[in-house]
């Protein structure tokens, strides 16, 4: 297969070598407008190859396009992509606001072009199993999901100011385990944040952001969601997921490389070192999304991850940031559209 890739800053580059160590991919087909990074990729890489813009990629004949760039390009190159007929992965959000999300939505309303929204954790080994002993009723009626994602430090500050926000931007990924791992759907949102007092005023304040904040999420069946975040969690990076039920319970992410470190006396566990970035925690989720998506674009299998699919993470993340500056509950229905 010819992969088509926009976008090499940070994500984009670390799909070139997971797309090209994949053994369908024979050409990956790349563009930035950073030509340092092209050339980078291209140099490392000797099945890439670059196209001078999107428009060029897009009319080269590739057989899927993988678009990594900046979260404010992501609606166009969606439209421009699937209406060249192209199968589509795009990483998360579908746009760069909910109105935009919303147009995208329903301009391709109709379209059999398969887009696949990139949400790796639906494809890492211990959320999967997770799923599985949900699904498998091994757990019984579930009643609480606790899901964490914590970052050992802060993006640029200009990432920061266009993200969208903590909710938009990281929280998003818990939310949408919650509601992929349950197979529920939120009703009811309830969240806080707070801003690191030693943070730049440029890094939260000036953005209306928030630098930590917590989530409680009423689902569709009365169980409880809760979802913690931060920007700055300095022993290294931590994602986790804890499903409780009535008749058992798992976790995903308790693994060796887990960054906490155990106080009680005797307790050698975890081993370490932590995981220090998404790039080495969720590698192995990375290459499976990737991998479907190439099973997605040969007509093999639907989109485990649709358009419609990733709205119902995106309001969510409306009503935590309308709840988090409000400072009441948000109902899902009164930012959904």
């Amino acid at each position: 297969m010819r992969i088509g890739l926009i976008g090499l800053g940070r994500i984009g580059a670390f799909h070139a070598d997971t797309l090209a160590a994949l053994d369908r991919v024979d050409e990956l087909v790349v563009t930035d407008p950073v030509a340092g990074a092209v050339d980078a990729v291209t140099a490392r890489i000797g099945k890439a190859t670059a196209a001078a813009s999107p428009e060029a990629l897009l009319d080269s004949g590739v057989d899927g396009v993988v678009i990594a760039a900046v979260t404010a390009a992501h609606a166009e190159l969606l439209l421009a992509s699937a209406g060249r007929g192209i199968p589509t992965f795009c990483e998360k959000p579908i746009a760069g606001s909910a109105d935009e999300a919303v147009a995208v939505r329903d301009r391709l309303a109709g379209s059999t072009v398969p887009v696949q929204i990139g949400y790796p954790r639906r494809f890492d080994p211990a959320f999967v199993a997770a799923r599985d002993a949900v699904r498998a009723g091994e757990l019984g009626r579930v009643h609480t999901v606790r899901s964490t994602t914590l970052d050992p430090a802060p993006p640029p500050a200009a990432y920061l100011a266009g993200s969208g926000g903590l909710f938009r931007d990281c929280s998003v990924h818990d939310f949408d385990a919650v509601r992929w791992v349950t197979g529920r759907e939120a009703v009811e949102v309830y969240a806080v944040g707070a801003v690191d007092p030693d943070a730049p005023a440029e890094y939260y304040a000036d953005n209306g952001d928030w630098s930590t904040a917590s989530v409680l999420i009423t689902l569709d069946d009365g169980a409880i969601g809760v979802v913690s975040n931060t920007r700055t969690n300095a022993r290294g990076y931590d994602v986790r997921l804890e499903v409780h039920g009535v008749a058992d319970a798992v976790a995903a992410g308790l693994d060796e490389g887990l960054p906490l470190r155990p106080t009680q006396p005797g307790l050698t566990w975890p081993a370490g070192p932590p995981h220090t970035f998404f790039m080495d925690r969720l590698a192995e989720a990375f290459r499976r999304e990737l991998a479907t998506f190439c099973a997605v674009a040969a007509g093999e299998i639907d989109s485990p991850c649709t358009i419609g699919d990733a709205m119902g993470t995106a309001w969510i993340a409306e009503a935590a940031t309308l709840s988090a500056r409000e400072g009441r509950p948000v109902r899902i229905d009164e930012v959904a559209r």
